[in-house]
């Protein structure tokens, strides 16, 4: 059976591209990763795509002049690899209807916290300025919301006393390495369905 082919859309660290990168080494994940697509030319996620000799594409909204035009100039570039599915890793922008119809359902993304709560940037600030006692992180599809489509998979995670942002984040950074790479070896199982909201794994 052939790999999952998927491209990385990443804003930062790169943090969870590496993992799913060792995890694909590791032969843990059946997959490839066809390119890289970054809204930001200093992430640091492309260097490590570098490393690894994996096309990268760099794209500044700023010089488009609007969304669909952004999207379409990244469509170009991902129709020279058989792209199965996008797998946003800290791509720091909203998807938007030009690449949603183009791969629908077949958008992940990662968030860091039991959504459909603390949804947006510092959602671990949120979780701990809020005070709750569980906070985690959610595998989810890519709609038109922020933070709101269709939820795959959810891990919690204990919010502890003296907790930060920073000792919360890296105990939820932990767990995130581990389910996204589970999630996307669902997707290359083909183990996963939709059905409106509803997600069910096979």
């Amino acid at each position: 059976m052939s790999k999952l082919k998927i491209a990385i859309f990443l804003s930062g660290r790169g943090s969870n591209f590496e993992a799913i990168l060792k995890n694909i080494e590791t032969k843990s994940l059946d997959a490839k990763i066809e390119c890289v697509v970054s809204n930001n030319p200093n992430a640091a996620g492309l260097n490590i795509a570098s490393t690894y000799n994996i096309p990268t594409y760099t794209f500044s909204p700023k010089k488009f002049k609007n969304t669909e035009e952004y999207e379409e100039a990244i469509l170009s570039k991902l129709s020279n690899h058989p792209i199965d599915l996008i797998v946003c890793a800290g791509y720091m922008k909203l998807i938007g209807p030009t690449l949603l119809n183009a791969f629908t359902n077949k958008i992940i993304n990662i968030h860091p916290s039991l959504l459909p709560s603390f949804k947006g940037l510092n959602a671990q600030k949120q979780a701990l300025e809020y005070g709750v006692k569980l906070s985690g992180c959610t595998v989810h599809f890519v709609d038109s919301s922020l933070d709101g489509g269709a939820i795959i998979r959810q891990v919690s995670v204990d919010v502890k006393e003296g907790d930060t942002e920073e000792t919360l984040s890296k105990r939820i950074l932990k767990q995130e390495h581990i389910v996204y790479s589970n999630v996307i070896q669902l997707f290359a199982k083909g183990h996963i369905t939709i059905k409106n909201r509803n997600i069910i794994i096979n």
